[in-house]
């Protein structure tokens, strides 16, 4: 406990130190003026998230600690977006940025499914995460009128997450229920697209579909070169028999 406890209160020293190094060196050579002690506040929040993501790297054997991934990665997104609209006094930055917070939470959920060994904590963090890309897309171009056809996004994020977890599971319902999840959102995205008349985003329909018929036939060729690998160790003894 001693030994982890300063590991943690080492990082936390670097970071400040760091920190405070880039301020001074800013402030000499650039002429950054931020450093007012007031507006370093979101190093509580940092701190916060670092509290919670370091354990798990200090005892790697204690796997349930990575559940702590969970809100430690937000709570670090978020602390450094205060960070910078504190410091260099640009709150527009969550006017762009906020979506990372989103980002941050299946980050958060990968991680925890890596170091946890909890193949289901994928899905979670794939469906966050596509609707989080989504929204920094939307928020960065301003072209909040897509989610007229990418709502398709939804079920497209659960069918992938259920891929995901077959290719540890290998279980056929969820290869199947993953596969027509997906081939329901390219439909989906075929039947707005054709509505709406948008011919850029008409190529992701068919793209999709592809995609999910190449792994359909793969899945098959696969299951048949390994029937004929069986076959083929059959002693001819045997056969005859």
């Amino acid at each position: 406990m001693e030994k982890r406890s300063s590991i943690i209160l080492g990082f936390l020293l670097i970071a400040v130190g760091g920190l405070a190094l880039l301020f001074t060196l800013g402030g000499a050579i650039l002429g950054w003026n931020i450093m007012a002690p007031w507006r370093l506040w979101p190093l509580l929040v940092i701190g916060t998230g670092l509290l919670f993501c370091v354990p798990p790297f200090t005892a790697r054997g204690k796997r349930g600690l990575g559940a702590l991934f969970i809100p430690g990665v937000p709570i670090l997104t978020t602390g450094g977006l205060l960070f910078v609209g504190s410091v260099f006094h640009w709150w527009e930055v969550w006017a762009y940025l906020w979506p990372l917070v989103v980002l941050s939470v299946a980050v958060g959920f990968l991680l925890a499914a890596l170091y946890t060994r909890v193949i289901w904590l994928v899905i979670p963090g794939i469906i966050i995460g596509a609707n989080g890309v989504l929204m920094q897309f939307c928020a960065l171009t301003g072209l909040w009128g897509v989610w007229a056809v990418l709502w398709t996004i939804e079920p497209l994020s659960v069918g992938l997450a259920l891929l995901a977890c077959w290719i540890k599971v290998r279980s056929r319902g969820l290869f199947w229920a993953g596969l027509i999840l997906c081939g329901i959102a390219g439909a989906l995205m075929l039947l707005m697209v054709t509505i709406l008349n948008w011919w850029v985003i008409a190529l992701l329909g068919p793209i999709l579909l592809i995609v999910v018929g190449g792994l359909l036939v793969l899945r098959a060729l696969g299951r048949r070169s390994r029937g004929g690998n069986l076959e083929s160790s059959v002693p001819a003894g045997n056969e005859n028999a």
